[in-house]
């Protein structure tokens, strides 16, 4: 059965698209690497890689081994780690990827409880909107806010974040405080580049309200800073300015009419993830549902 433990050494080197970072994760020398490589792809009776001096690269028949043999590997490494589970901890390197806004609002404040619960897990968090690629990249899983494109990832919904509306008193002083849905098409509103209104509800009705503004941008934090400033209107979760509004920053637009909430997504290759992805996105769950409370608090309390 040799040719499954070179199947491994295959996956590794395309996961690294190198044969020397690939020999440095396995800890083997690379001349070793590059000929159970060979052996291979005489074995199979086709060529999986093209080399060449400085990169390599997957023929035809290399990516259809690849996504064949990423599956099986993976498997029979989650074979292991879950019998390990028994007499052992959650460990190893959990490689997540995530928006820097839901990083630090949500997700930075429960850190240190489940650092201190999985002490054996180390995180490589990458913070960035750009949507990766799970299969090729080397992710646990990818967290995501808003809908979701069609895809073959596996998608487990782990919140959803209420979200309101909020402007400065210098802003309010120069513009006037909206009285209704409609007031908003007169205003500043801070939206993100694709989005053309703003979807308000009210004892079950729900408005689509068509806004514009100056200002389209993909990031919430700096959303948060030009409402601040007084630039116009934003739409925010509550956690995220609780303290602008314990300050008199920030102020409740329109608190009766309540935008959609957005939904939060963990995204995985497999169903197949490893113990401690599986840890994390259920630590997640449960403590961003025990937050919900906490954010209708502070919509009720807004005055």
């Amino acid at each position: 059965m040799r040719h499954l433990s070179d199947m491994a050494l295959f996956v590794e080197v395309v996961r690294a698209m190198s044969f020397r970072g690939a020999a440095s994760t396995l800890r083997m020398p690379s001349s070793t690497l590059s000929r159970r490589i060979d052996a291979l792809e005489r074995t199979i009776g086709l060529r999986l890689l093209n080399r060449t001096t400085r990169r390599i690269e997957l023929t035809e028949a290399g990516q259809i081994y690849f996504e064949r043999s990423k599956r099986i590997v993976d498997e029979a490494r989650l074979a292991h780690e879950e019998l390990g589970q028994m007499v052992a901890r959650p460990s190893g390197v959990l490689r997540v990827s995530l928006p820097i806004d839901f990083a630090r609002v949500f997700v930075a404040p429960h850190l240190p409880a489940f650092s201190r619960s999985y002490p054996d897990i180390l995180f490589e968090l990458d913070l960035t909107p750009k949507r990766i690629d799970l299969v090729t990249e080397p992710f646990d899983l990818a967290i995501r806010m808003g809908a979701l494109p069609d895809s073959r990832l596996i998608a487990r919904k782990l919140a959803e974040i209420p979200r309101f509306l909020y402007a400065s008193p210098t802003y309010i002083e120069a513009r006037g405080l909206p009285e209704t849905p409609e007031d908003l098409t007169a205003h500043e509103c801070f939206l993100f580049p694709e989005e053309r209104d703003w979807k308000l509800t009210q004892d079950g009705r729900v408005k689509a309200i068509k806004v514009n503004g100056s200002f389209r941008l993909n990031n919430v934090g700096l959303m948060r800073d030009l409402a601040v400033e007084g630039l116009g209107i934003a739409m925010l979760s509550s956690a995220s300015v609780a303290a602008d509004l314990k300050e008199g920053r920030l102020l409740p637009v329109l608190p009766e009419w309540a935008p959609l909430p957005i939904p939060v997504h963990a995204l995985t290759e497999t169903r197949l993830i490893p113990a401690r992805a599986q840890r994390f996105i259920e630590f997640l769950r449960d403590r961003l549902h025990g937050d919900q409370s906490a954010f209708t608090q502070t919509k009720t309390g807004l005055k």
